[in-house]
């Protein structure tokens, strides 16, 4: 068949293809790749172009634009001051973020909320993909503690994680390039059954520093701590932890991982990027003095932030299909619904969580976060030893605008 005899036949074809149902496009797709030869793709996207032999392609290509750049910027907004979740959580937070922006930017038109209520997690993908980046990878300074091993058993079965109180921690180490000399630590613990996460900045990791930062974060907990699981670093293998867990009315379960398996912590190790790199970057901290803005950023800001407005998903089942692992997870939740959610935690700890959230702004917290991590980054720079162009994941400009303060 000539070139000439496709051109004239594909109008007609085009038309008897947008006015059938799936059932006789189907059965025109076949007619078509049957006498011209052409493959099923192909064949598709000839019947559904709308303009010139073969289509434009930037014209008539799939449905028109559903969400214009309205949704867009408010999206973008709410998704940098989320600190650049996934659509998934994106879709779980943006009603709990929506009162704080209208009150920022103004009231959204009708028309514009509903779309941003409406839109689907894929599509939030979608639209804020080219904006997305990725940050390197650091190092481990776990040293091993080999004191109290033999006292300390390992966690050789799962926890009952059907209520929070069973936490697990770990350590980052903000040393820059090296391991040598004395600088900040940041401790990470996280309540496996809610997500609910806490961070506190020591000096050395230090016991006593492990120890203090312990008492403070337990005092702060909106439930009692049921058990405590580390890894086999020496800040936490201590008599002085092993004495803060158990002596005490109620002891604690003091557990520890198998050496050399991050796995067995594995709801800890996540958010090493999550609650600390994405905040502080990789680079050295080694001024005393940093410890006071970190612990109040940590504490009033980066807690609440996270704990009250930003969802996290858990995953409920793991299956492999030969050389494919899938994946199952649950419908992100922040750790304070969790947390309201569960009938372990007191009423009168649930009346606070809410009083706490409706108390609190989110974009609020994003401007003192701000705030506070100029400051932090401002006197790690001014340091005796400063350090060289610091990162800080989503927020590149402060440390060029902390020189200038």
């Amino acid at each position: 068949m000539s070139q000439k005899v496709r051109e004239e036949m594909l109008p007609r074809l085009r038309q008897r293809y947008g006015g059938r149902g799936k059932q006789g496009r189907g059965a025109l797709l076949d007619e078509v790749c049957e006498q011209f030869g052409y493959s099923r793709k192909h064949a598709i996207k000839l019947l559904g172009a709308k303009v010139g032999w073969g289509g434009d392609p930037a014209v008539g290509k799939g449905r028109p634009a559903v969400y214009g750049e309205e949704v867009e910027r408010v999206l973008h907004r709410i998704w940098k001051a989320a600190e650049q979740p996934c659509g998934k959580r994106m879709a779980q937070l943006r009603e709990l973020w929506l009162p704080g922006y209208e009150r920022r930017y103004g009231k959204l038109k009708t028309d514009v909320r509903r779309k941003v209520v409406a839109i689907s997690a894929a599509q939030i993908d979608r639209l804020l993909a080219r904006r997305k980046v990725r940050e390197g990878k650091g190092r481990s300074g776990t040293k091993p503690g080999g004191l109290l091993k033999t006292q300390i058993p390992i966690r050789t079965d799962n926890w009952d994680v059907d209520r929070p109180g069973y936490l697990e921690a770990d350590t980052v180490a903000h040393c820059g390039g090296s391991l040598e000399g004395d600088f900040v630590w940041s401790v990470t613990y996280t309540d496996i059954a809610s997500g609910w996460t806490a961070n506190r900045g020591v000096w050395n990791k230090g016991a006593q520093g492990i120890v203090a930062s312990t008492r403070e974060v337990e005092a702060e907990l909106p439930f009692e701590i049921l058990g405590f699981d580390c890894d086999n670093g020496s800040e936490f293998l201590n008599w002085h932890l092993v004495r803060y867990f158990q002596e005490r009315p109620k002891c604690v379960g003091f557990t520890r991982s198998r050496p050399y398996h991050k796995d067995d912590n594995g709801h800890v190790e996540e958010k090493n990027w999550t609650r600390v790199r994405q905040l502080l970057g990789y680079e050295r901290f080694e001024d005393p003095s940093v410890l006071g803005p970190l612990n109040e950023l940590y504490r009033e800001v980066w807690g609440p932030l996270h704990n009250f407005f930003l969802p996290c998903a858990k995953l409920e089942a793991k299956s492999r299909h030969g050389a494919k692992v899938k994946r199952k997870h649950d419908k992100p939740k922040t750790p304070c619904d969790r947390l309201l959610e569960s009938e372990h935690v007191p009423s009168k700890a649930k009346a606070d969580l809410r009083a706490r959230r409706v108390a609190l702004d989110p974009f609020e917290l994003h401007d003192r976060l701000e705030e506070g991590l100029r400051r932090v980054l401002h006197l790690a720079r001014n340091s005796s030893r400063p350090t060289a162009s610091l990162r800080c994941g989503p927020n590149e400009a402060i440390l060029e605008q902390a020189s200038v303060s």
